[in-house]
């Protein structure tokens, strides 16, 4: 498994559009991606401007073509000005130690 965990800081003023636009990524990532397992979308506890994305991909590869997909071009494109702080470590994917990763469906 190829895991991204990865801190959004949005801009004052632009928090609903960016996750409307996020929800639209994420979904279509989950639908039209076979190598997308999960793509969730966690809103912050202390700070309604930061979002946190939690995506398992079966390999590097399937998340290289999320990358390229129609919906992500989309959300890269729209969302591009209302960055506070860019998604850290979104190209730096993590490995998955539990559950194993035969237990994925």
């Amino acid at each position: 498994m190829y895991v991204i965990i990865a801190p959004i800081q949005i801009k004052e003023g632009h928090r609903d559009e960016f996750v409307e636009a996020m929800l639209d990524d994420a979904k279509g990532s989950v639908a039209n991606e076979p190598g997308c397992l999960r793509f969730d979308v966690i809103q912050d506890g202390s700070d309604p401007n930061r979002i946190w994305l939690y995506e398992v991909y079966v390999d590097e590869a399937a998340f290289q073509a999320h990358l390229k997909a129609p919906h992500f071009i989309k959300w890269r494109d729209t969302v591009k000005e209302w960055f506070a702080e860019g998604p850290k470590g979104a190209g730096a994917g993590s490995s998955n130690l539990y559950p194993p990763d035969d237990d994925w469906k």
